[in-house]
């Protein structure tokens, strides 16, 4: 039996019904006892007169009157005498005190029974009313309360669980404040990324309207200007959304499986342009040929992503290194770049959102590497990134096997 109170309840009435018994065995034996003595005291009366009557009787002849259990004539009657009506005139008084005495006793464990399931019953109000206290005070927002105790019944099961709920509401509450907190910070963060392309783009607009004879190399520079902007703008956008997208928990993976050889080829046709107009050559050596279990598509995502940052960070007529290889536990891809480098106080930020390094490209918006972490870690992932200034960086995508 789990509760415990009920337990002590039970035990503590099987006690009182157990001494109840003992007592009413009690006053029955003594009861008992003074019937016993009364029809003896009758007898011995009886066996006096006729030993004086017939002194020659003997013992053994008496007893075995008394043993006789047939008689031929009912000489009470015929005298009108019953020794049972004898015996109760003369018990009157006992019956009454033995009847008070049982009765008294039934009486006392009724009281002792109504009071033991009253205080159970109290005790358990109790507790029912401090719990009803205590939600009012977490509907209040308080959430500090401690809900939890050591009983093992199942209002203490029903506080636990109860407990439980509460934690999950403050955990809840502090991610719905630090959610608003987020959301705010990236309203900032987004309103300062607009704020210079607009800015730009306002300045190549004024310019273009207030000199109407403005050469056509000079116009032709700003319209560019205004058109790469405008692509950073979409660019920034169309980033924002995605990764919106999956804080938002919004997006469903189509996950098959895809040989991963696949999905560089893909990306490296994505950055073909930019490796172009660098120079930069992408030397791809696969020695795993094994498929991973990934929605095809956002991967390219991230791999294209990671690759662009490269290309943004490398050298002209350079190259860039990806290697796949593969074990019992993951298969590793890495991307090495032999570029400016990130320096070390950069390089714990960099997936965060909106980070810029010191030596990032004048184009980048700080986005494109929080998405392909948030990608590639959707896909039983993890990515690393190790750098050198000067040297290049390398980064190192896991994928783990299921």
């Amino acid at each position: 039996m789990k509760n415990k109170d009920l337990k002590k309840l039970v035990i503590s009435i099987l006690i009182v019904l157990i001494i109840f018994l003992i007592g009413f065995l009690g006053v029955s034996k003594l009861e008992y006892a003074r019937y016993n003595n009364l029809v003896n005291k009758k007898i011995n009366g009886l066996i006096e007169v006729i030993k004086e009557k017939n002194p020659d009787i003997s013992d053994a002849e008496l007893i075995d009157i008394l043993n006789n259990k047939e008689s031929k004539h009912n000489y009470l009657n015929k005298y009108g005498y019953s020794i049972s009506d004898s015996f109760i005139e003369e018990n009157n008084a006992n019956n009454l005190m033995f009847l008070v005495m049982k009765i008294s006793l039934i009486i006392i464990l009724g009281i002792v029974i109504i009071y033991l399931l009253s205080e159970y019953f109290k005790k358990n109000n109790q507790r029912i009313d401090k719990l009803i206290k205590s939600l009012a005070k977490i509907n209040m927002g308080n959430y500090e309360i401690d809900l939890r105790d050591l009983e093992e019944d199942k209002l203490s099961i029903l506080k636990e669980e109860l407990y439980k709920t509460t934690v999950m509401l403050k955990s809840m509450a502090e991610n719905n404040l630090q959610d608003k907190i987020k959301l705010k910070n990236s309203l900032e963060d987004i309103s300062h990324q607009l704020k210079t392309p607009l800015t730009a783009i306002y300045i190549a607009l004024d310019n273009i309207i207030d000199d109407t004879e403005m050469d056509s190399n000079t116009k032709e520079h700003f319209i560019m200007q205004i058109k790469r902007e405008v692509t950073n703008i979409n660019f920034l956008v169309a980033s924002l959304l995605k990764l919106s997208k999956f804080e938002a928990n919004t997006i469903t993976f189509q996950r098959h499986d895809y040989n991963v050889k696949e999905i560089i080829d893909e990306a490296v046709l994505n950055v073909n342009s930019l490796s172009d107009l660098k120079n930069i050559k992408i030397i791809v050596n696969d020695k795993s040929n094994v498929k991973i279990k990934c929605d095809f598509n956002w991967e390219i995502e991230a791999i294209t992503n990671i690759l662009k940052n490269s290309l943004e960070h490398s050298k002209d007529n350079s190259q860039i290194l990806i290697d796949i290889t593969n074990n019992n536990i993951y298969l590793e891809v890495k991307i090495t770049d032999f570029g400016v480098g990130i320096s070390p106080k950069d390089l714990q930020h960099i997936f965060e959102r909106f980070y810029k390094s010191q030596n990032s490209h004048q184009d980048s918006v700080g986005i494109g590497l929080a998405l392909a972490k948030a990608i590639v870690e959707e896909d039983n992932g993890r990515i690393m990134v190790e750098s050198k200034l000067n040297k290049g960086t390398t980064f190192k995508i896991k994928y783990y096997f299921n």
